[in-house]
Formats: structure tokens, C-alpha cells, sequence
């Protein structure tokens, strides 16, 4: 009997583990995507002002 409520235990706190890791790295690669969105953006911007730079000269 006490055997079987451990083993229950660790099923149940194997399942919440696994799905608070998949929680975690989904957070981290919408985190990421959105990084990356931004920095984008910034290039894009930095190489608008190198072109028009260039149109000046």
C-alpha cells in the first residue's frame, strides 16, 4: 500500500515536471522570437540611415 501511494507520487510529480519544462522553454522561445524581432528592426532602421548616408555624398 505505501508502496503504491510513492510510486502514484512519483508519476504525478513526473507529469507536472515535464509539463512546467515545456512551459519554460515555450516562454523562452516566444522571449527569444520577440528578441530577435527587435533586433530586426534595428538593422533595418541602421541600414536606412547608411543608404540614405550614402544618397548625401
Amino acid at each position: 500500500m505505501v508502496f503504491q501511494m510513492i510510486f502514484i507520487l512519483l508519476i504525478v510529480l513526473f507529469f507536472v515536471s515535464l509539463t512546467l519544462y515545456v512551459r519554460r522553454i515555450s516562454i523562452n522561445q516566444r522571449k527569444r522570437a520577440q528578441n530577435n524581432t527587435k533586433i530586426e528592426q534595428k538593422l533595418d532602421r541602421i541600414i536606412e540611415l547608411l543608404e540614405q548616408g550614402k544618397l548625401n555624398k
